[in-house]
């Protein structure tokens, strides 16, 4: 009597399937890569950018590409941690001093116990700037670094707020419906009135009166987080609503309020883990949209403030060159900085919208 062997296979969750089609998506995959990029470099700024981003040499005001310096590091006593820098042509040690030229040939002396260490190697250097530097003497590679921590910080922040708000009006009107429904619905389409820069804008210059209104003042990016995460949550309610409209119909739902359960408990344990695929997809593409809001808030004097290293700063102190057609790299490098970050969530969230829709999935 023969045996037939039987294969037993193990099957999958919803995430693993999930994982395995967002891995073989072209779109997806370029997506991850580009955002695992920013992450990385976000994570390591102060170990990748070579300058401190706020480190000002003006006698290099606005510096080509792979320039080169030549400076001395010298003692701050008004910040022993960070040596101030001294841009100059030449230098002789003398003794117990020494003695440099500085760019308009003035010379200088300087005794050796006021120099940043205790060797040439230590107080001396030839720093390349290897994008430039902005009309500051700041290095705009270090900037573009720490600029990308700061824009990824918005995004998720941002989108975090925006998710709160966003995902409990919409379970509320999708699930109780009648008039708690028609109120939410009502405000929701007095905001989605508006565009969102717009609400932004607005909202950015009401928070930056805080102090009179609340007795504290928040901080720039709170501000800029908030703004942003308070005016682009209409479309996650919209989702969140639909979803709930077909999902509190199921049979499961129907279980919950047989055993008693709580509205709260059936709305945020049960049904509302069943619509997170929707939501992952949207709020990837939120990120990318505040990153945008923030450059442009920053843009306009209304987010992220100076000297912080924000895309949307760095593109405003940049802009003027290309009227005058010079230094185009000071506003060109935040602009591609900023379109890859953007275009890295937007094709993350075209391979999670692939990969999470469950008709497409096959076990």
């Amino acid at each position: 009597m023969k045996t037939k062997l039987v294969h037993k296979t193990q099957s999958k969750s919803l995430g693993q399937l999930a994982w395995r089609k967002l891995r073989r998506h072209p779109a997806g995959v370029i997506g991850m890569v580009l955002i695992g990029i920013l992450v990385i470099v976000s994570i390591l700024a102060p170990v990748l950018a070579p300058f401190d981003p706020k480190l000002q040499v003006l006698e290099y005001s606005v510096k080509s590409s792979m320039f080169q310096g030549n400076v001395l590091y010298v003692k701050n006593p008004a910040n022993p941690d960070q040596p101030s820098v001294l841009a100059i042509e030449s230098y002789q040690e003398t003794g117990d001093s020494v003695r440099y030229t500085d760019l308009s040939g003035k010379k200088t002396t300087l005794a050796k116990s006021q120099m940043w260490g205790n060797s040439p190697e230590e107080w001396h250097g030839t720093p390349t700037y290897y994008l430039g530097t902005d009309n500051f003497g700041r290095d705009v590679l270090s900037r573009l670094i720490y600029g990308a921590r700061i824009s990824l910080m918005v995004g998720v922040v941002s989108q975090i707020i925006a998710l709160a708000i966003g995902i409990f009006l919409g379970a509320l009107a999708g699930y109780f419906r009648g008039w708690v429904d028609n109120v939410i619905l009502w405000f929701i389409n007095v905001v989605w009135s508006f565009p969102t820069i717009l609400l932004a804008i607005l909202f950015s210059a009401v928070l930056k009166s805080t102090h009179d209104i609340l007795g504290f003042e928040l901080n720039a990016f709170w501000q800029t987080f908030i703004a942003i995460g308070i005016s682009s949550w209409v479309d996650i309610a919209r989702i969140v609503r639909g979803q709930f409209f077909s999902l509190r119909e199921m049979e499961y739902v129907e279980a919950t309020r047989a055993l008693g359960y709580g509205s709260m408990r059936t709305i945020f344990r049960h049904i509302l883990p069943n619509a997170f695929g929707p939501i992952i997809v949207l709020a990837t593409a939120g990120i990318a949209t505040s990153i945008i809001a923030e450059a442009g808030l920053s843009f306009l004097g209304l987010g992220i403030q100076k000297p912080e290293p924000s895309w949307g700063i760095l593109i405003f102190d940049g802009y003027g060159y290309i009227a005058a057609g010079t230094n185009w790299g000071l506003t060109l490098y935040p602009s591609i900085a900023m379109a890859a970050a953007v275009y890295g969530f937007n094709l993350l969230g075209d391979g999670l919208r692939d990969a999470l829709d469950p008709k497409s999935i096959q076990r």
